[in-house]
């Protein structure tokens, strides 16, 4: 009775696991859409979603992990769903790289922005005695805040 039950918990967390990773998958997407619109609002929440979810698939990963070693022919039996749900990890693991991507990239261009408005040299900044970066101003400021 009790390998019935391990055998069953085990099928769920797959199930759980997989509208996690689904869910996963569609937050990437949003937060890709948020990013390309500038959209701050979307893309902190998307932010938060995203970080939730990873949040859930480490509960569930250490619950499959246990319930693996207590069921261990299921766990065999239940390898394919696993592999599967790698493979979809996979795909979003190269999402948000490439949202990081996209977002490092609008830095990037904000800075260069913001060193033209400021006058300072963007590309030219060293670091102080105190770690922080100190940036060489040119000689004319274009705008003041």
């Amino acid at each position: 009775m009790l390998q019935v039950e391990l055998d069953s918990a085990l099928s769920t967390v797959l199930d759980d696991m997989q509208r996690a990773v689904d869910s996963l998958s569609a937050v990437l997407a949003d937060e890709r859409e948020a990013l390309l619109s500038a959209d701050v609002t979307a893309l902190d929440a998307a932010g938060s979603r995203k970080q939730a979810l990873m949040q859930l698939l480490e509960q569930l990963d250490a619950e499959r992990l246990q319930l693996s070693r207590s069921a261990p022919q299921t766990a065999r039996e239940l390898e394919p769903r696993w592999q599967a749900l790698l493979q979809v990890l996979r795909g979003c693991r190269e999402m948000n790289q490439h949202n990081g991507s996209v977002a490092s990239q609008r830095l990037g261009s904000v800075r260069r922005a913001l060193a033209v408005l400021t006058g300072q040299d963007a590309d030219g900044g060293v670091y102080g005695r105190s770690g922080a970066l100190q940036t060489r101003p040119r000689l004319q400021t274009l705008a003041e805040a």
